[in-house]
């Protein structure tokens, strides 16, 4: 892989080697004796301990948070249960959060048993989760449980709101040739719910390193209520797309010839997915499916130039927008707290003008002095 980007100047779709990191691991899929790990730390097992602590307290009509089930209540519900005067509802929200936090240190740990995992210094957590008071509290929790356990990593929320971030992320796929010349990209964004597209203006000049890239303009279709075969799908992102260029053109955005694409699964070299889109409508990992290839048959140009389109995984790409603020750390993860348990490693390259440098030379020098404890299940 490390040709891709220097010869071809553009890496494949799924690439291990991207611009600003190497992409260690992504996509792990842990299992124990109860299945997958990371059904243990989504969205949806934080409503089952929330309701399997509730349970008690129905049967005697205690219950503080009501008759409606845990999957009905909205995020911004129990965040205003945390500061509202009912000290019985805040109780018993906190404690779906101890819960939680307990099991996703139990994946945490986990994770950094793997190899891919090793010498992990910084972890990113993301996902729709993130974007409460619920679990902000779940990750610092977490964060203070591992600490506790003696291992050496931060847990940190993800900066940006997960709505952009996935945007955001993608433009660690393309090579800064791109944006020598323009000053935004498209972006799409694809989940088992959700499918936003969105322009990404890059703000390259003010800051290199892409730290104050911004969403210009974004569209949201939620699919999953439409329930539409693949092909539709295709065809209304497609459309999507055509309405942010002509936008973008509207408006004067010098917009590159580049569609960055975050999509859940293992991404294949040649723009396939091999699995883990079962969530997506239609059947995806099909064979004689290519996402990328359809895009560029049915957007074959922007502006004046041939349509160059790059496609990751999402974990990765949500995990990339964090790569100018992880510059002072060598490797590091994402988490991404959704349907299910997204994941990726990096580790960051080193770079010529000395900014972000791997500096395997001094870290081995210093490896000796830097142990990582490793704690008990």
């Amino acid at each position: 892989m490390a040709e891709d980007v220097t010869t071809t100047g553009i890496a494949r779709h799924g690439a291990t080697r991207l611009p600003s990191v190497e992409v260690d691991s992504f996509n792990i899929e842990l299992k124990d004796d109860d299945g997958f790990l990371g059904d243990r730390a989504s969205k949806g097992a934080f409503r089952e301990i929330l309701e399997g602590l509730r349970k008690p307290l129905k049967k005697n009509g205690d219950d503080p948070l009501g008759k409606k089930p845990a999957g009905e209540i909205a995020k911004s519900e129990l965040d205003e249960v945390l500061v509202g005067d009912d000290v019985a509802a805040a109780a018993l929200v906190h404690g779906a959060i101890e819960e939680f936090a307990q099991e996703l240190a139990y994946v945490t740990r986990r994770f950094l048993k793997t190899k891919a995992w090793a010498d992990t210094e910084r972890i990113v957590v993301g996902g729709g989760f993130r974007q409460s008071r619920v679990g902000e509290l779940a990750i610092a929790r977490t964060d203070i449980l591992l600490k506790a356990e003696e291992y050496d990593v931060d847990l940190v929320p993800i900066r940006f709101h997960p709505d952009e971030a996935g945007l955001i992320g993608t433009l660690h796929l393309a090579p800064s040739w791109i944006f020598e010349a323009h000053d935004s990209i498209l972006a799409v964004d694809i989940g088992g719910t959700n499918i936003r597209c969105g322009v990404v203006e890059t703000r390259w000049k003010k800051s290199p390193d892409l730290s104050k890239a911004a969403v210009w303009k974004s569209e949201l279709w939620r699919h999953a209520d439409d329930e539409p075969t693949r092909e539709g799908a295709v065809k209304r992102l497609v459309k999507m797309l055509k309405d942010l260029i002509a936008d973008a053109e509207a408006e004067s955005h010098k917009l590159a010839p580049f569609i960055g694409i975050a999509c859940p699964g293992v991404i294949n070299e040649d723009g396939s997915i091999e699995k883990g889109a079962q969530n997506l409508p239609g059947n995806w990992e099909s064979s004689r499916f290519n996402l990328p290839a359809s895009l560029m048959e049915a957007i074959p140009m922007i502006g004046d130039h041939d349509t160059a389109v790059l496609m990751h995984n999402d974990g990765v790409v949500q995990g990339l927008c964090e790569v100018p603020y992880m510059q002072d750390v060598e490797r590091w993860g994402v988490l991404t707290i959704g349907t299910g348990l997204g994941n990726a490693r990096f580790t960051n390259r080193r770079k010529e003008n000395g900014k972000g440098e791997k500096a395997k030379d001094k870290d081995n020098g210093d490896k000796d002095d830097k142990k990582t404890k490793k704690g008990k299940d």
